[in-house]
């Protein structure tokens, strides 16, 4: 569950026809419109754009959920659609990841924390370059109460070394498609084997997991996010769960 989202971005862009072709829907003019200034690189009015929607009474749940995760799968369309080139997705998807960190502190406020802080580690598969829905999902943890650990961790090797020094209650991993499944499944057994928390829950996410939800016990998984908001509240199930099963 891209323990993440369904937010599954795409790869850069930026000359393009960033405000044709919105899809309809919550959100399609605020998309438009940040999608624009994203591609043109203008990274002081993206973000003043949405703070303007903040200012303004848009939630910033739905901020999150349907403006920023709405440009993410847009500048996606527009890569596989030949409107944007690489290199203009990256830097508008980088733009996104600003505008994030800079709505995180008020994010948080909007409700309270859970009443015993848990760590959780939020990862995409080593080499999987799709992560701004795992970033959003971040937040939503964060929100939540729970201790993100969410630093790149570039190889196989590298994510043993953490769960193996450090205890985590849950562990999401991410992955954008199904080339990447026979990776994600690797990555769990090694997660389960070398965990120095015999009971660490494994939670997925990623569109893969949205079209395919049986490829959640295919990969050795305990249970995919349905999206950035529900992700935290299953894991706190899954983490009850776990602990009864002891």
């Amino acid at each position: 569950m891209q323990v993440l989202p369904r937010l599954v971005l795409a790869h850069a862009g930026c000359t393009c026809e960033a405000e044709d072709a919105v899809e309809d829907g919550a959100g399609s003019d605020e998309v438009a419109t940040l999608t624009a200034r994203v591609v043109a690189g203008d990274d002081t009015g993206a973000l003043a754009y949405v703070e303007s929607l903040l200012a303004h009474g848009m939630p910033a749940e739905r901020i999150f959920l349907d403006v920023l995760g709405g440009t993410a799968r847009r500048l996606g369309d527009l890569w596989n659609s030949d409107a944007c080139t690489f290199p203009e997705v990256t830097l508008g998807l980088w733009r996104l990841h600003r505008v994030l960190r800079a709505l995180s502190a008020a994010f948080e406020c909007e409700v309270e924390h859970q009443q015993e802080p848990l760590p959780v580690l939020l990862v995409p598969v080593p080499g999987e370059q799709h992560t701004f829905g795992l970033s959003v999902a971040a937040e939503f943890f964060r929100r939540a109460g729970w201790v993100v650990w969410d630093a790149p961790v570039p190889t196989r090797s590298d994510l043993v070394a953490m769960v193996r020094d450090e205890w985590f209650a849950v562990v999401g991993l991410s992955a954008s498609c199904e080339c990447r499944l026979e990776a994600l499944a690797s990555c769990i057994s090694l997660v389960r084997r070398e965990s120095c928390n015999r009971s660490i829950g494994i939670l997925v996410g990623g569109r893969v997991f949205a079209e395919h939800p049986e490829y959640v016990s295919r990969v050795g998984a305990d249970v995919a996010a349905l999206d950035a908001r529900q992700a935290p509240v299953q894991a706190q199930h899954l983490v009850a769960a776990l602990a009864h099963r002891t």
